[in-house]
């Protein structure tokens, strides 16, 4: 039977990246919905073998002006409620955090460009090992932050924000940082991004682009074999 993995995108460039050609080389069929314009009700949120909550430039407490949030939080919480697959990135992330019942708040700095992780003893015995192989730099591109949502275990921290990476019950995985990141579609984020990187501080498109061809050729190594072992762990 074909597997499906259903994908909610906030912003055309931030996609599924480096995990696509993994999902369709493990026999899933990958539907986007686009965020504020694809209907959320028509979606049946336990049915999709795979839940994927992408990233995007807002808030997960920002429903007031982007309604279509509240209605994903619901698909979340429904999907959760019934410990199916879901990975949430960045603002997927923060979202799966608010659906489980964890305060998402505005941090007290942007975390944006390429470090490592420090996984927890817990990480370290997870899919994201791969990670601790070369000290694997992964990107960061927030503003916002998250308590740890009761019953989760924590996975990951770094320096600026303890709470990077969560699992919570069999089938769910949070990830704060992008590690689905591409050097090739980066090109894309730094068009799309243009306005927020101009005005944060230290921070230039072409220090950006240095450190991601420094680094993305790791991350594009170490990634993919990430989310394979979870894959393995959600089939299993």
């Amino acid at each position: 039977m074909q597997k499906t993995a259903l994908a909610i995108r906030h912003v055309p460039f931030e996609d599924l990246g480096s995990f696509e050609p993994v999902l369709k080389k493990e026999g899933y069929t990958i539907q986007y919905v686009e965020a504020g314009l694809d209907d959320f009700a028509s979606i049946d949120p336990i049915r999709p073998d795979l839940f994927a909550i992408l990233g995007g430039p807002i808030g997960a407490y920002e429903e007031a002006a982007y309604p279509f949030l509240a209605k994903e939080l619901r698909l979340l919480e429904g999907r959760l409620k019934a410990d199916r697959p879901t990975i949430g990135i960045c603002l997927g992330s923060q979202l799966m955090a608010r659906a489980l019942g964890a305060r998402v708040y505005p941090g007290h700095q942007k975390e944006i460009g390429w470090t490592p992780i420090v996984l927890t003893r817990a990480g370290r015995q997870s899919c994201l090992r791969h990670l601790a192989q070369e000290s694997t730099p992964v990107l960061h591109w927030h503003g916002d932050t998250f308590d740890l949502p009761q019953g989760a275990t924590s996975l990951a921290s770094t320096d600026v924000y303890v709470n990077q990476a969560f699992s919570w019950g069999r089938g769910a995985l949070a990830l704060q940082f992008h590690l689905e990141a591409t050097a090739r579609a980066l090109e894309r984020w730094f068009i799309g991004h243009a306005c927020e990187i101009a005005t944060s501080k230290g921070m230039s498109v072409p220090q950006l682009r240095e450190d991601t061809r420094r680094w993305a050729p790791l991350l594009e190594s170490y990634g993919p074999c990430c989310f394979e072992e979870w894959l393995r762990h959600i089939a299993s």
